[in-house]
């Protein structure tokens, strides 16, 4: 094969997510196995802005799998939403005589992707968030170890929460979407589940609930609240519960925490093999494409229609939690 991809940039962008740095080590592999040089952008399009890099080779990517958050660091880089910034990124791309940019992150990292593929870039992007928003795709890096560490967090509340038959609030991550918070209700067992896409439920339904269940002989209850859902806050919700019911009632902020740790074996695997699938849409010279798992298998969509794509909330998943709760 004529390789006609001699240099390309990486960069990781937005929130960062356990499994980036397995990507990023699957991209550069794959990329020297085929003579291509790799640099890698610092802080996101900061870096690309800024023209601060680092050569990446076989042994500067040696041991990350394993590593939680992104060596390249990450930011958000609101320069990156103006023209000048857009330039400024062009002029850099062109002056370090990059064939193409491969991006790592969410749905804004890949909007700014898109936004400098119209300016003439080719890119492609690999889906890396927690939240699981990215409508396009049915995986995206970081949320098998994102919802993991919120698991074994909340199985611990549980613990306490029934040595003093407490109810406990505790919020999870997803600013727009409540997938963390579904799953962890489900392999949690939590008794009731607040998200962004359900929008209707009322503190009357909370606690009637919690009174319910209370009747029912339950010593705990473990309420899990998406941080997108915008009728209440845990410490509000955690007073009203305690004052309305009489039961003790805790509120715990996972925050963070569920963006860091060691990836999980899932995450390891499905970010490696994009990072080696992106490689391979640039030697067969496709680009403007974001790399996505559909129907189980690794595959790629238009940018622009990846980024217009509409998820429909399917509310089987709650029902079926509350059908055990």
């Amino acid at each position: 094969m004529d390789n006609k991809v001699k240099k390309i940039g990486i960069l990781t962008s937005g929130g960062d997510a356990p499994g980036m740095n397995a990507s990023i080590r699957a991209i550069v592999r794959t990329a020297v196995k085929n003579n291509i040089e790799v640099i890698g952008f610092m802080r996101g399009y900061e870096g690309v802005i800024n023209c601060d890099y680092i050569n990446l080779d076989n042994k500067s990517v040696s041991e990350i799998m394993q590593r939680g958050g992104t060596i390249l660091l990450s930011a958000r880089c609101k320069e990156m939403m103006t023209d000048e910034g857009k330039q400024k990124a062009i002029d850099v791309c062109k002056k370090l005589g990059l064939d193409a940019l491969v991006v790592i992150g969410g749905d804004g990292s890949l909007t700014g992707a898109l936004h400098l593929s119209r300016l003439g870039i080719k890119v492609v992007g690999i889906p890396g968030t927690i939240d699981l928003d990215l409508a396009c795709s049915e995986y995206t890096i970081g949320f098998d170890t994102a919802v993991n560490t919120a698991m074994e967090a909340i199985d611990k509340i549980r613990d306490t929460s029934s040595s003093h038959e407490r109810c406990c609030i505790v919020e999870v991550m997803g600013r727009n979407a409540g997938y963390i918070a579904l799953w962890c209700g489900l392999i949690n067992g939590s008794e009731e589940v607040l998200i962004p896409e359900r929008p209707d439920v009322t503190e009357e339904e909370i606690l009637a609930e919690i009174e319910k269940n209370r009747k029912n002989g339950k010593i705990s209850n473990v309420i899990i609240l998406a941080e997108g859902f915008t009728n209440v806050k845990a410490h509000e919700l955690a007073k009203k519960v305690e004052a309305s019911t009489g039961i003790e009632t805790r509120a715990t902020i996972l925050g963070h925490l569920q963006r860091g740790g060691s990836p999980t074996a899932v995450d390891r695997m499905h970010a490696s093999m994009m990072g080696y699938y992106a490689v391979q849409e640039l030697l067969k010279g496709n680009t403007n494409k974001i790399m996505i798992m559909k129907d189980g298998k690794y595959d790629t969509i238009d940018l622009e229609e990846g980024l217009k794509a509409t998820r429909t909330y399917d509310d089987t998943m709650y029902q079926i939690i509350k059908t055990f709760a």
